[in-house]
């Protein structure tokens, strides 16, 4: 059967005039080269292009783009700075890209209360920056944190090497503005204390732009601690550093970081400009920062010394100034795009598993890199086992696509089994949406997308994210997440277009 595109173009036409009247025209992009940059984020293996990137500037220019989305019947998503490494900011349905970097302003810091209210494009490390004379900052630092946004770190609940004690995005956020997909705006939570009622805002962060768009976000902050140690760990062995890290929890420590470092990223990093001297035939090396008063930080330090011998380091590094720890973190944090210096091509991953299956699951990973054909390296929050495998590949190679897909899926496969989960901070987004059912039951799949109906009963918010794919009868796929075709136009209104 020919299909008619002609109502289709139509609407996106008016569509496009629409929104250059709300916004005006160097506020919305709709040229193929205009959209290219857009077609995916941080997950590059994924790609759509949007049919139009928009600007909005104020909840005001929010609710009315959302409102012509409504009218139109075209979905609509959120994207900060495009970090996402799970495709939550791939407009995989076509629409409306509402791009945040206009809406960047620290609209008001209350010191007394240690609060801030900030728009969603403000990035994560300019929060801390803003605060700092004041002695508090904001826990949650992702390694993106110095591009990634508020907003984005919100739909995805990010975490970060600071988040073993001080806790994912989650336990930081205490109110928002939000506008819902039908175009209302509503002030959900509290500065006043704790929540009363349902936890809407606990429903909020992490649902990945699904439930609506979040326009302010009131965090908390806290106070910097008197006293800081970070200690760099070599280890000759993996298995001894990742009996470290048990080794320290089951003391009753909680560092504020402990991260691992791999042999693979070792030499990654050392090729770099973040090069810190570790030596490259080192096998794994872990990265441990404690904080507190400062009367107490010493007995800490020794605490951790005691368990770091246990299990044979080679060499214990203590930064001795600001400086030097801030050249730890730094060779820490750009350790993903050091990996540029030894692969073409490289995969982040995100799952999490108990920290007493870290050398078991570690082996496991590297052999299924090898029955691949793909070499790993790994860097990950060891304290709370969230794990960020890295598969390197160069998608010039054969079936490179299909095998680092592959291989990802059986890692989330070998987490799961070892009592973990899918997602420590990255969410499911396009990358494990399909994976979903080896975690949940099909009646807990169905009662999310129930609620997610509540907010979002015509899936226009960010659609085919989060939820696997439903088969029904015969030969065809029946994806619940677009009912919509771009090709067919409306019933009863050929205005409005089916996506």
């Amino acid at each position: 059967m020919k299909v008619d595109n002609s109502n289709y173009y139509s609407s996106l036409n008016k569509i496009h005039k629409s929104l250059v009247t709300l916004l005006g025209p160097e506020w919305v992009l709709h040229t193929p080269e205009e959209l290219l940059v857009y077609e995916c984020d941080g997950l590059t293996l994924h790609t759509h292009p949007p049919d139009f990137v928009v600007f909005p500037n104020s909840t005001s220019d929010v609710i009315k783009i959302v409102t012509l989305a409504q009218k139109y019947k075209i979905p609509f998503l959120a994207r900060g700075a495009g970090t996402s490494l799970s495709g939550g900011t791939i407009a995989a349905a076509g629409g409306i890209i509402l791009e945040f970097s206009r809406m960047n302003k620290i609209i008001a810091v209350d010191q007394d209360n240690r609060l801030a209210n900030v728009q969603p494009g403000v990035v994560n490390l300019h929060v801390t920056q803003a605060t700092e004379n004041i002695n508090l900052h904001y826990a949650p630092d992702p390694s993106s944190q110095v591009a990634s946004t508020i907003g984005g770190n919100v739909a995805e609940n990010a975490g970060g090497p600071h988040t073993l004690k001080y806790g994912v995005t989650t336990n930081h956020v205490v109110a928002l503005q939000v506008v819902l997909p039908n175009g209302e705006d509503y002030q959900i939570g509290t500065t006043a204390g704790d929540q009363v009622g349902y936890d809407l805002v606990g429903t909020f962060v992490g649902s990945e732009g699904t439930l609506g768009i979040a326009t302010e976000v009131t965090v908390r902050l806290i106070y910097s601690p008197q006293a800081v140690k970070t200690l760099l760990v070599i280890y000759d062995s993996v298995v001894d550093a990742t009996k470290t890290v048990s080794g320290i929890i089951s003391r009753g420590i909680i560092p504020a970081a402990l991260e691992m470092i791999d042999k693979n990223t070792i030499q990654a990093i050392e090729a770099g400009v973040y090069a810190t001297g570790i030596p490259l035939d080192a096998e794994a090396v872990l990265l441990i920062e404690v904080d507190g008063l400062e009367a107490g930080i010493e007995q800490q330090l020794d605490e951790i010394l005691s368990v770091v011998k246990d299990y044979q380091a080679r060499e214990v590094r203590i930064a001795q100034t600001s400086s030097e720890r801030k050249k730890l973190w730094a060779a820490r944090k750009n350790a993903f795009g050091a990996y540029g210096r030894i692969s073409p091509n490289y995969y982040t991953m995100d799952g999490v598993i108990p920290r007493s299956k870290l050398p078991e699951i570690l082996n496991r990973i590297d052999g299924l890199g090898k029955q691949y054909g793909l070499r790993m390296a790994n860097v990950f929050h060891a304290g709370d086992g969230n794990l960020h495998p890295i598969i390197l590949y160069d998608i010039n190679q054969i079936d490179a696509k299909k095998k680092v897909l592959g291989l990802a899926g059986d890692i989330l496969r070998c987490c799961v089994e070892a009592g973990g989960t899918l997602s420590g901070e990255h969410g499911i987004g396009l990358e494990k949406k399909d994976f979903m059912p080896l975690f949940f039951s099909e009646e807990a799949i169905e009662v999310m997308r129930k609620l997610k109906t509540v907010f979002n009963p015509n899936n226009l918010a960010n659609p085919k994210k989060i939820f696997p794919m439903r088969r029904g009868c015969g030969e065809m796929s029946i994806d619940p997440e677009i009912n919509r075709s771009k090709t067919i136009a409306h019933e009863k209104d050929p205005e409005f277009v089916q996506f």
